[in-house]
C-alpha cells in the first residue's frame, strides 16, 4: 500500500543497524542504504528523547545533496535509565555493568526518527518502558558470550535471547525497543504521500 502510494518518493535510509533495514523492509518501499559517519556527541543538559531527537538530526546533516524526490530517514535509539543515557557498550565489562545494572528493574527505550527532504524535515520519537526480570551474573554472562550485543543500545536486543527470557513487562511499541517506532513512522510516510 505504502510503495504505491511512494512511487514518486526515493526513500533513504541511513542506517547501518540489521534491524532497522529489516523493519524498513517489512513496510514494502523500495529504499536504498546510505551511511554517513557523524560523531554522537549531544549536549549535556539534553534528556531522554531530546537526546535522540538531536541526534537525529545530527545525523541527516552530512546529506547536503538530497534531490527532489529524496526522503531521507535517519533514526537514534538509547536507553534512558535512572535519569541517565546508556548507549552503545565500549566493550564487554561496559555491557556486562550495564545488564547488571539494569537487572531486576524498569528503564525506557526512546528512538527518534528524523524524515528529511530539500524542502522539511519532521523529527518524531516515541518510548517504550521495558521492566527487566532479575538476571544472573550466569545468564548475561552466556549473553554476552553468545550473541556479543556490543552495537546496541542499553547492551541488549529484545529480539534475542535476553527478550526472550528477561523481559518481564514492556509498556508501549515492541518494535521501538528494536530500534525503529514502525507505526509511527509508517503515519508520517502516509501523510507525505498525500
Amino acid at each position: 500500500m505504502l510503495r504505491e502510494k511512494l512511487r514518486n518518493h526515493h526513500l533513504i535510509l541511513a542506517s547501518g543497524s540489521p534491524r532497522r533495514q529489516d523493519l524498513f523492509n517489512q513496510l514494502d518501499v523500495p529504499f536504498t542504504i546510505q551511511v554517513k559517519k557523524v560523531h554522537e556527541i549531544y549536549p549535556d543538559h539534553l534528556k531522554a528523547s531530546e537526546i535522540t531527537d538531536y541526534l537525529a538530526d545530527l545525523k541527516s546533516k552530512p546529506f547536503s545533496n538530497l534531490k527532489n524526490n529524496d526522503l531521507l530517514i535517519t533514526s537514534d535509539t538509547i536507553v534512558w535509565f535512572q535519569g541517565k543515557a546508556i548507549g552503545k557498550p565500549k566493550n564487554r565489562e561496559d555491557a556486562f555493568y550495564m545488564l547488571k545494572r539494569m537487572s531486576g528493574k524498569v528503564h525506557e527505550v526512546c528512538t527518534s526518527v528524523s524524515i528529511k527532504s530539500l524542502n522539511f524535515q519532521t523529527i518524531f520519537s516515541d518510548k517504550t518502558l521495558v521492566e527487566f526480570e532479575e538476571i544472573s551474573e550466569e545468564e548475561i554472562d552466556y549473553y554476552l558470550k553468545k550473541f556479543k550485543p556490543y552495537d546496541k543500545a542499553g547492551s541488549y536486543g529484545i529480539q534475542d535471547w535476553i527478550g526472550l527470557i528477561g523481559v518481564k513487562k514492556i509498556t508501549g511499541s515492541y518494535f521501538n525497543v528494536m530500534g525503529l517506532p514502525v507505526h509511527k513512522l509508517y503515519k508520517e510516510l502516509l501523510k507525505i504521500a498525500k
